[in-house]
């Protein structure tokens, strides 16, 4: 590719064609400020829509001052990123944004982790020279899981490439023209109301709070304060790789141990591991996919865990609702035994346990609303909270994470092997089926657990693994833009599949929009990724089916997978939604 030679504040530089004026100066260790740029080059996208004006620089020749995060570097460029007319044209930019923006800082969800306060601080603004009328729309708190504020919307355009872009689910777009305008559903639905997956990924990369989870820790609270409750928790494998990071912990830093300890120095009743009902969907999922392989059942299967991914193809793929397994999620699955098996062991009312999860994912408060999931008058889950929530749960009760000492799950449901932690990664989900299906369909024990050919950080990816005389082929996917692909494919014949593991989330549930805002760095969610396996590696047992517990469990209530009873607990079926 040819090179070209710029200068960048009186410094020369060689670079590809091709590379923006903003790339141009990272490479010479200058920072130019940007509110509407995200990268996501890993997954093909860059959102370069130069509609916040805030990285202004000076080309030399040029009348006008340009946006770095779009223009283009040329053969011979003079840059000036640190004069005064640049520096002015940016605070200026800033400024405007403030004087039309809420300054209620202090109780923002947000605080802290605004880019554009951020900005503010770092251009040295104290007070705003523009003074005018300001949004007053109302907030949409309409959905279990995220809030939209539309006076907080800076129509930075991220969410909107989030969500039609790399998502593909066509839900935010520009409402309104001029000084109204802000970015929302058609119409100004309420989100609830639209094909709103409810990932999350626009609020992961929204630079204010304009769109924010639900919060539900004062629920937690009040429920740990309530005598007459007994309050079990569950903690999702992806969040054991990422709090730490809440607490200025390394990316990728392994904190099981620590994260248990937090829990019971909050009071739990109990804390459990999500990786035990993990272990449970396998025993579930496998069997389900032996099933349809020799019996004739439809093929392929996709696996049911992401509940971001399963309102994706209720509302995109309702002609297809007969190929996803029909196992429950995890989370699901942990509720359900609690209030039945657990309930009973401790000789409890199911009424009175609050099933707490820990989740990296905001769909799993929407999921845990799901009327088809409620049973006896009760949900599986009652309330689900973020790995952001529970830090700042855990910040404001005072406690030291990062020099905690090492604790361990309760059991009954505490006990997990390495096949279940890395259902916290794309690939994870069907690797760990994998490895049970390969025992139960040979009748011989697996010896090398790792299947490389289907890990990996690429949007979708196919591989063939042999099982005895049989050749499983396996299709993978994460985000939803490539699940679409995928199905599409599958739909017009073109490629064929025996099982598909889809996750709605960029690299799976450790890129969950409930997770520390890696701000598309996706060398932070690599890490996590590596942590995972590493997790995986750490664990004696690494296949679901050998997890004593999950043994017990069957033998003292369940009896055998996809029987009647386990059917009553652990599946569940789908509902065909209008395209909104």
């Amino acid at each position: 590719m040819k090179m070209l030679n710029i200068k960048i504040n009186d410094m020369p530089l060689q670079v590809l064609e091709g590379t923006t004026i903003l790339d141009a100066s990272k490479n010479v260790g200058l920072k130019i400020p940007t509110l509407c740029h995200m990268n996501l080059k890993d997954f093909g996208i860059v959102n370069q829509s130069a509609s916040c004006r805030v990285c202004m620089v000076e080309v030399e020749g040029r009348p006008a001052l340009v946006p770095s995060c779009s223009e283009l570097c040329t053969e011979g460029m003079i840059i000036r990123t640190d004069n005064i007319r640049a520096i002015s044209a940016r605070r200026t930019a800033v400024e405007l944004l403030l004087s039309n923006h809420p300054f209620d800082c202090l109780v923002c969800p947000k605080n802290l982790e605004c880019d554009l306060q951020a900005l503010a601080q770092e251009l040295g603004i104290r007070h705003i020279r523009y003074e005018g009328e300001k949004l007053d729309y109302q907030k949409d708190t309409s959905s279990y899981a995220l809030v939209k504020d539309p006076n907080k919307c800076v129509m930075c355009r991220r969410c909107e490439t989030m969500c039609n872009t790399v998502q593909t689910c066509g839900i935010l777009s520009a409402v309104n023209r001029g000084f109204d305008v802000f970015v929302g559903p058609a119409f100004n639905l309420d989100m609830v109301d639209t094909s709103c997956t409810f990932c999350g990924q626009c609020v992961a990369v929204c630079p204010t709070a304009a769109l924010t989870e639900v919060n539900n820790t004062g629920a937690v609270w009040e429920a740990l304060s309530n005598p007459k409750k007994h309050v079990v928790v569950q903690v999702a494998p992806a969040v054991r790789v990422a709090i730490g990071e809440m607490f200025d912990m390394d990316p990728g830093v392994i904190t099981t141990g620590k994260l248990v300890t937090s829990l019971k120095g909050l009071h739990f009743d109990a804390v459990f591991d999500t990786d035990f009902a993990a272990d449970l969907t396998i025993m579930e999922e496998a069997s389900e996919l032996i099933n349809r392989i020799q019996n004739g059942g439809t093929l392929p299967m996709l696996t049911s865990c992401c509940p971001a991914w399963v309102k994706f193809f209720e509302h995109q793929f309702p002609d297809m609702l007969d190929i996803p397994s029909t196992c429950k999620s995890p989370q699901i699955m942990m509720g359900s035994i609690v209030k039945s098996y657990y309930a009973e062991k401790m000789n409890l009312n199911p009424k009175d346990i609050v099933v707490v999860s820990v989740m990296p994912c905001l769909a799993k408060k929407a999921e845990a609303a799901r009327p088809e999931l409620t049973k006896d008058d009760h949900s599986d889950v009652d309330i689900v909270i973020t790995t952001r929530e529970l830090a700042l749960m855990l910040k404001e009760a005072g406690v030291n994470f990062a020099g905690l000492p090492e604790g361990e799950f309760d059991q009954l449901l505490g006990e997990s092997t390495g096949a279940s932690v890395i259902f916290g990664t794309t690939g994870g989900v069907i690797e760990a089926a994998v490895r049970t299906a390969y025992d139960w369909i040979t009748g011989e024990s697996l010896e090398k657990v790792d299947f490389q050919q289907l890990r990996g950080i690429e949007g979708i990816r196919s591989a063939t693994v042999k099982v005895g005389d049989m050749d499983l082929r396996i299709g993978i996917a994460h985000g939803l833009g490539n699940a679409r692909k995928l199905l599409e494919d599958i739909r017009d014949g073109i490629s064929q599949f025996d099982a598909i593991e889809i996750m709605a989330c960029p690299g799976g549930c450790i890129g969950g929009g409930g997770q520390p805002y890696h701000h598309g760095d996706m060398e932070i969610i690599k890490k996590r990724q590596a942590a995972i396996y590493q997790e995986d590696k750490n664990k004696i047992l690494r296949k679901s089916h050998d997890n004593p517990y999950i043994k017990k469990l069957y033998d003292e209530y369940l009896g055998k997978p996809n029987s009647e009873k386990a059917h009553d607990l652990l599946h569940t079926h789908y509902v065909p939604r209008e395209k909104i």
